[in-house]
C-alpha cells in the first residue's frame, strides 16, 4: 500500500495558524518515507499515525505531509526521496524505520541542505563523524537500548549470555552497544540475516554453547518467529532484549512466550507525566489500539517540528535548525534534549512483559540508566 495523498492543512482538525516577524503565513512541506508493506510494515504504520495525530491534535493548518512507502527497500526508498526533494520540494523528510535505508537516504538528503527528522532510525555512522547540522534524530541512537541490556544483564546476574542480531547498521551497533555494558563472557556471537524467519540452527547453537542467558535484537516478524521458535524449544534460559523485541505490536502475535520478559525502552505507557497520558489516550480514541514504541517516537517527531515551527521560519535556515535543536515541547517521555551531534539525551527504562486483561503489555520496573546520550559525540564535528 502506497498514499500518495498530498494531506493539505484543510484535512487537519482545529485549524491553527503560524504568523513569522512580517506577519506572513509560513507553509511546511513534510515527505514521510516509511515501510507500509511488507515486514515490518506495523513498525512504519506506528511511526506513520503517531505523527499523523500530533499533527491532528496540534491544529496547524500549515504543515503538509506527503507519505509514501519504501517497502523496507534502500533503492525504493532513495527514488521517493529524490522525487520529493526534486518534484514535491519538501522541506523536510522522515519516517524512515530501518538504519540500512536511513545510511542510503540521510547523507544524500543532508548534502541537498534537507532537514532530515528521524524518528526511528540512529545509526553510529550518522552519530560520530557522519553527523550533519540538518539531521536530528528524535528516537535515540542505535546502541542506546543495548547499552541499557548490557547494564541489566550485569545486574540481573547473567555472566556467559549468548548474543545475536541480524547483519545491518542497527543489528552491528545493537551487539556493540550490549558488549560496551556487559561485564560477563559470551558463549556465542551471530550475525543472522536480515528478515529471516528461521531460527533452528541458532536454537541449536545457544542450547550446545553453555549460555546462562540470551540477548537477541530481531525487530518486527524476525523477533516474533524468533521468540515462538525459542519457546516450542524448551529451551529455559531468561531472555533479555530492547524494546524493539516486545513492543506493543509484536507482543500480541509473540503471546504467552514472552510473558515475563525484561527489556529496555526510553517509552512506556505508563511513564506518568500529561503529555504521554494525552497521547495514550489520544492514540487509543482515534485507532482503536494501545500506542508502540514507534508510534510514540512518530508522535514526538511532529511535536518537535511543531515547535519549530512556532519559534521559526522554515525559510530562515539557521533560526530553524536552532528552534530544533532547542526542542522546547512536551515530549511524552519527559525530560528530552539534544546533545551536541543533535541525538537524544534521555532516561532509558528496563520493562517486564505482563498481561492486562487479554492484552499482552509491558510495565517499567526500573531506570537502566539516567540522562544517557551516545558514545560518538566527541567524533562529531558540526
Amino acid at each position: 500500500m502506497t498514499l500518495k495523498t498530498l494531506l493539505a492543512a484543510s484535512a487537519l482538525a482545529a485549524m491553527g495558524s503560524l504568523a513569522t516577524a512580517d506577519g506572513h503565513m509560513t507553509d511546511v512541506k513534510v515527505g514521510m518515507i516509511t515501510t507500509l508493506s511488507g515486514g515490518g510494515a506495523g513498525l512504519g504504520i506506528d511511526v506513520r499515525d503517531g505523527f499523523m495525530l500530533a499533527a491532528k491534535m496540534a491544529g496547524n493548518n500549515h504543515l503538509k505531509i506527503v507519505v509514501e512507502d519504501d517497502q523496507r527497500k534502500p533503492d525504493i526508498a532513495v527514488q521517493l526521496a529524490d522525487k520529493m526533494i526534486q518534484s514535491e520540494k519538501v522541506d523536510i523528510l522522515t519516517g524512515i524505520i530501518w538504519s540500512n535505508l536511513a545510511m542510503a537516504v540521510v547523507p544524500s538528503a543532508t548534502a541537498q541542505d534537507k532537514i532530515y527528522l528521524s524518528p526511528n532510525a540512529g545509526p553510529s555512522a550518522l552519530a560520530g563523524k557522519g553527523c550533519h547540522a540538518n539531521y536530528f534524530n528524535v528516537a535515540w541512537q542505535n546502541d542506546n537500548l543495548h547499552e541499557a541490556a548490557g547494564g541489566y544483564a550485569n545486574s540481573a546476574g547473567f555472566k556467559n549470555t549468548f548474543i545475536l542480531a541480524p547483519n545491518y547498521p542497527a543489528g552491528q551497533d545493537a551487539l556493540t552497544g550490549y558488549k560496551r555494558m556487559y561485564e560477563g563472557e559470551l558463549a556465542g556471537e551471530i550475525f543472522t540475516k536480515l528478515g529471516q524467519k528461521d531460527y533452528a540452527s541458532e536454537i541449536a547453537q545457544i542450547r550446545a554453547s553453555g549460555a546462562d542467558s540470551v540477548f537477541f535484537f530481531l525487530p518486527g516478524g524476525m523477533g516474533i518467529s524468533f521468540l515462538k521458535q525459542y519457546a516450542d524449544s524448551g529451551l529455559d534460559l531468561p531472555v533479555v532484549g530492547p524494546a524493539f523485541s516486545f513492543d506493543q505490536g509484536i507482543l500480541q502475535a509473540v503471546g504467552d512466550a514472552a510473558m515475563g520478559v525484561k527489556n529496555t525502552s526510553q517509552w512506556n505507557k505508563d511513564i506518568d507525566n500529561e503529555a504521554n497520558k494525552a497521547f495514550v489516550d489520544a492514540f487509543q480514541a482515534e485507532y482503536g489500539r494501545l500506542p508502540s514504541l514507534y508510534a510514540s517516537q512518530g508522535y514526538d517527531t511532529a511535536n518537535l517540528l511543531l515547535s519549530a515551527m512556532n519559534a521559526a521560519d522554515i525559510n530562515d535556515k539557521p533560526a530553524f535548525l536552532a528552534a530544533l535543536k532547542a526542542a522546547e515541547f512536551d515530549s511524552v517521555r519527559g525530560d528530552f534534549a539534544f546533545d551536541a551531534n543533535n541525538h537524544p539525551i534521555q532516561d532509558i527504562y528496563v520493562r517486564e512483559v505482563i498481561k492486562e486483561g487479554d492484552v499482552y503489555t509491558n510495565k517499567i520496573i526500573g531506570t537502566a540508566l539516567s540522562d544517557h546520550s551516545n558514545v560518538y559525540v566527541e567524533e562529531c564535528q558540526m
